[in-house]
């Protein structure tokens, strides 16, 4: 995971729009704010999404 997605994770987390669990409205608020990068990160390599969810770890 490079910076600009984690960064992007963080920023949708910040709006507290959604639980971060819920993969499709995070993949659709990241949509939404033009955050195309985490929207194919989150497609393509989800179990490392859910790891740096639970654990912080990249």
């Amino acid at each position: 995971m490079d910076e600009k997605v984690k960064e992007q994770i963080l920023k949708v987390r910040d709006t507290g729009l959604t639980n971060m669990f819920d993969i499709n409205a995070v993949q659709r608020i990241a949509y939404e704010m033009d955050f195309h990068e985490l929207v194919i990160f989150i497609e393509e390599e989800k179990a490392a999404y859910v790891r740096f969810i639970l654990t912080g770890e990249e």
